[in-house]
């Protein structure tokens, strides 16, 4: 695993004395040098594609993104099961990620994608159920995740899927979901990793809709070939898009299938058919560049202050520098 991003310049240092013959040399009280540090951000771009059918009402995922504090997103994919008993599956989804939107900054979540659920769950009183996956980056670089159910995450370094987050399920099309219900999961069920990460990482995440219907080298692909994150989201969830229109196309999804033993009849397996086809879904795509900003060190300018100071108070003078 790659380490941190985060590094820092040591804090400027008192060096050598000039001739008595010059003046004292000092600085400006109102432009002191100041340390700095590298602290690691995200740059987002997201993109949502309904499913077909339901595209007049925006479909039944939701999601947030926000690149204040080093960066957080979350994808909630609602379980479109409760149609069937006349619940609108996009009400739970939609309320869970605007409870996350709301308690981000909220000191009990402390940078905690875990908590961020717990609240933003307990919060929610739509009837309904959903997939979801939170991921938070600290300054330092680590990004931490917690997931239920299968929306996924991977980071793409250097050309190559180095980290994949995997799906949580009670059975084959039937995965872990926060729900209104007491039978549902809670945060206490959610999958909880972190990973480090480095400048120029790229993440990608998404609901099911988007990793049933395209492969890790399609994605790798369109990153490389993306001019930015935007470009990236969008371009990710069109191939997706079109895949899943496919009955020609032999995607993740139906791979998965016929290794759970589900496939044509035996009679078409003789002729040399099998199952193929995309999965019509809704599809959510959020995908994240790893960035490193320079930003003052409060603690270090402190010491710089105090050695400042004495500097004026000395009768001698001193040229500060400040070494890597």
């Amino acid at each position: 695993m790659a380490s941190s991003t985060a590094s820092r310049l040591s804090p400027p240092c008192l060096r050598g004395s000039l001739p008595s013959s010059h003046p004292p040399l000092r600085r400006s009280r109102f432009a002191p040098i100041r340390a700095a540090k590298l602290e690691a951000v995200l740059s987002i771009g997201t993109h949502l594609i309904p499913h077909p059918r339901k595209a007049a009402k925006g479909g039944e995922d939701a999601f947030f993104a926000n690149s204040d504090a080093g960066g957080v997103f979350a994808i909630a994919d609602g379980v479109s099961g409760w149609a069937e008993k006349d619940v609108n599956p996009a009400l739970f989804s939609r309320e869970l990620m605007r409870n996350s939107s709301n308690f981000f900054n909220d000191e009990e979540v402390n940078h905690d994608p875990q908590i961020l659920l717990m609240k933003a769950h307990a919060a929610t009183t739509s009837v309904g159920s959903a997939t979801v996956i939170i991921a938070m980056l600290e300054k330092t670089g680590t990004l931490k995740i917690a997931s239920v159910g299968d929306c996924g995450l991977k980071v793409i370094r250097k050309g190559q899927v180095m980290f994949s987050t995997c799906p949580q399920e009670h059975s084959f099309d039937c995965p872990y979901q926060i729900s209104s219900e007491a039978a549902g999961q809670t945060y206490q069920d959610a999958m909880v990793c972190s990973v480090n990460l480095m400048e120029g990482d790229m993440i990608v995440s998404g609901s099911d809709g988007l990793f049933d219907n395209i492969f890790d080298q399609e994605i790798i692909s369109v990153i490389s070939e993306s001019p930015g994150v935007d470009e990236a989201a969008k371009a990710l969830a069109e191939l997706a898009r079109k895949h899943s229109v496919d009955v020609t196309f032999d995607s993740p999804y139906s791979m998965e299938n016929r290794s759970r033993g589900f496939d044509v009849p035996w009679w078409k397996k003789l002729l040399g058919a099998k199952l193929i086809g995309g999965k019509m879904d809704d599809i959510t795509v959020v995908v994240a560049k790893v960035k490193t900003v320079m930003v003052p060190d409060d603690e270090d300018e402190v010491g710089v202050l105090e050695e400042q100071k004495g500097v004026e108070q000395d009768s001698t003078s001193a040229v500060v520098s400040a070494e890597k």
